[in-house]
């Protein structure tokens, strides 16, 4: 059962107790992250994240290092478009110490400037790291491709122009502005106590409970860009081609739609029996990896397909990928795919909370996204009650909008790419 409690100042802290561990996670959710930032600051939520770690007022990086390690446990963080969660893995006897240490990090981290300099490179390295992953950077190009400018089309980790120009002061600066109470949920999960878990929250935040303050706005509506899915090339001189092809999609507070898109991109490219995994790598082994995935944010998203394959092959990828989408726009699922997508996602469900951490994602992310929770029986039910016309409703909608491309590979120009992909986008 998760349990909710909103404090002073508007931090929202929510458990829920495991039965049968013997651990411990708590994370802390700040609603903030890439979507946030102006072109000029691209890469602060992330950059931000890396800075908090190296000192605070009491505890040196060193010290946060070795208070972790003593317990054997977990200390990480990651950003993503619309949010960042700091977070730690522990025995349960350590609960105090992980909330204590994560909200050390978070509310009072400093932004030095020698850490900046030498974080600075770190966060360089990573980007790098990105560049040299294929796979990982026709994400980042399949996304700004299909949102153009927009904050949501570019790379949670910034440029190399962006992070080398990047100041102490700015980062102090989003760091104060950005990081207040009202915007932050605790989630604990484990074998944990709500009331104690409340009260550690409590002694953690100190005076940052204020009571003088105004709820952060939710993000609701629909965005709407005037400029259309592009084609985007990167050129690398690899072994591979790599592309990423899509639309823009459902964001998350257009309910009617979030089940029979996860069922539909089940059945599109979410496993072996999927219908791209089947054509492209079973039937013609064209590919050793391909696979649909939904990105969803709070008003809008990207349905995309992704393969890599051998430069020479990638028309033919291209042309098999289309012709399953256009397939499905058309003429839906069958009532078999249906039903085996449906118990993919039931599986995947309970397979994938069977630890502490996996709980208190799942429970930071409601919080933070829709402000309630659904206990696993009512999601299942929700699964279970998407029919096969509902599916192909959402894929007729869906993929008859305009198609974003991203391909990474050894092409100069993209006249010199396969006619079929040049084809995708008009």
């Amino acid at each position: 059962m998760v349990q909710r409690t909103v404090l002073p100042g508007g931090v929202r802290v929510v458990t829920e107790h495991v039965p049968g561990v013997r651990s411990a996670s708590v994370g802390i959710w700040v609603g903030v992250g890439a979507r946030d930032e102006g072109r000029t600051v691209a890469g602060a939520a992330h950059f931000l994240e890396h800075l908090l770690f190296k000192a605070t007022p009491t505890r040196s990086a060193l010290d946060i290092a070795q208070t972790m390690d003593s317990v054997g446990g977990e200390l990480n963080a990651f950003t993503a478009k619309e949010h960042t969660c700091f977070y730690a893995h522990v025995l349960d006897d350590d609960l105090p110490l992980a909330v204590d240490l994560v909200s050390d990090v978070v509310l009072r981290g400093l932004c030095r400037s020698a850490d900046v300099d030498v974080e600075r490179q770190v966060v360089l390295e990573e980007i790098s790291m990105r560049d040299d992953d294929p796979e990982d950077l026709v994400g980042d190009a399949f996304l700004g491709a299909v949102f153009g400018d927009h904050p949501i089309g570019r790379p949670v980790i910034g440029t190399v122009e962006s992070i080398e120009s990047m100041t102490r002061q700015q980062l102090h600066s989003f760091h104060v502005r950005r990081y207040t109470p009202e915007r932050m949920v605790v989630a604990v999960a484990g074998n944990v106590e709500h009331e104690h878990t409340v009260e550690l929250v409590r002694r953690a935040f100190g005076d940052r409970l204020r009571h003088d303050v105004t709820p952060a706005p939710r993000r609701e509506g629909k965005l709407r860009l005037a400029q259309q899915p592009a084609l985007s090339l990167t050129t690398r001189d690899s072994e591979q081609a790599h592309i990423c092809l899509g639309v823009r999609a459902f964001g998350r507070h257009e309910g009617d739609h979030r089940w029979p898109l996860s069922v539909l991109n089940t059945a599109v490219g979410g496993g072996l029996s999927s219908r791209l995994f089947q054509r492209i790598r079973e039937e013609r082994g064209l590919a050793y990896s391909v696979y649909s995935s939904v990105d969803t944010f709070a008003d809008t998203g990207a349905f995309s397909v992704y393969a890599g394959c051998q430069p020479e092959n990638l028309g033919a990828v291209t042309e098999l990928a289309r012709e399953v989408l256009i397939d499905i726009a058309a003429n839906g699922i069958s009532d078999a795919e249906c039903a085996r997508a449906k118990g993919s996602l039931r599986g995947g469900l309970v397979l994938g909370l069977e630890d502490s951490g996996s709980r208190m994602n799942r429970i930071g992310r409601s919080e933070l996204s829709y402000g309630n929770h659904r206990s696993i029986s009512e999601t299942l039910s929700r699964i279970d009650a998407v029919t096969t016309e509902q599916v192909g409703n959402v894929a007729a909608e869906l993929l008859a909008g305009p198609l974003g491309v991203a391909v990474v590979g050894p092409y100069k120009r993209k006249k010199d790419l396969p006619k079929a992909v040049r084809a995708l986008v008009g």
